[in-house]
């Protein structure tokens, strides 16, 4: 059935200026960004569709170019788009955590750094530079690759926090593997850097795992 066919009130777009985003389902809100179907599928039966192939969002807004391109009715121009609203949303995210969030807790930061960081292919050790009242001032990805104690440099660390003129930070990294449990090689990097900006007066608070959707923390784990 076309979309013009359906009663005005139930079409995504109408629904969602009436009622607000929250009303509208996951393929709805999909439907409008994809604002047109293909032949014998409107854009909400299109949407519908992905997401059965996908068989979640994250799935399909996790998928590689080549992924993404199979699934048919998508194409290069609608990746850019989508991976162009992927960075949006986590900049938006970014600009709400410098300016309102304060981190008193590992649950305040998990939706943050899930984000930031589930999805990527490749792992990162970013950290998180916090004042004296736990209100983010800055974050930044540190290193890339493999985090073990021979790639992460707690020196340049220690320069990093001073230069931000930070009082706390919080480390986290993700494992794309998908297995959240921290290793040996990340304990061991945990307590380099806590003894190293004990030197200088800073605290580490916490060092977060990403894996999929599951965050551990080392502080809920007695680990700092």
């Amino acid at each position: 059935m076309q979309l013009s066919a359906l009663p005005k009130h139930t079409l995504p777009r109408e629904k969602l200026l009436k009622k607000g985003p929250h009303s509208l389902s996951d393929a709805e809100l999909l439907a409008i960004f994809l604002r047109t179907g293909i032949a014998g599928m409107n854009a909400i039966e299109l949407a519908e569709s992905l997401l059965t192939q996908s068989r979640s969002l994250q799935n399909l807004f996790n998928a590689s170019l080549k992924e993404f391109s199979a699934l048919k009715g998508l194409g290069e121009a609608k990746y850019v788009q989508l991976q162009a609203v992927l960075e949006l949303s986590k900049r938006y995210m970014r600009e709400a955590c410098l300016r309102d969030t304060v981190f008193t807790s590992p649950d305040a930061v998990n939706d943050y750094l899930c984000l930031q960081l589930k999805g990527l292919e490749h792992e990162v050790f970013m950290a998180l530079y916090l004042d004296n009242q736990n209100q983010l001032i800055h974050d930044e990805i540190l290193f890339n690759g493999t985090i073990n104690a021979a790639s992460v440099y707690p020196r340049e660390v220690v320069k990093a926090a001073l230069k931000h003129n930070a009082a706390s930070l919080i480390f986290a990294h993700n494992h794309p593997s998908g297995i959240a449990e921290p290793s040996e090689a990340d304990k061991l990097i945990t307590q380099k850097l806590q003894k190293a900006l004990a030197l200088v007066d800073i605290h580490v608070l916490d060092h977060l795992i990403v894996a999929g959707n599951r965050c551990i923390s080392f502080a809920q784990r007695g680990l700092i």
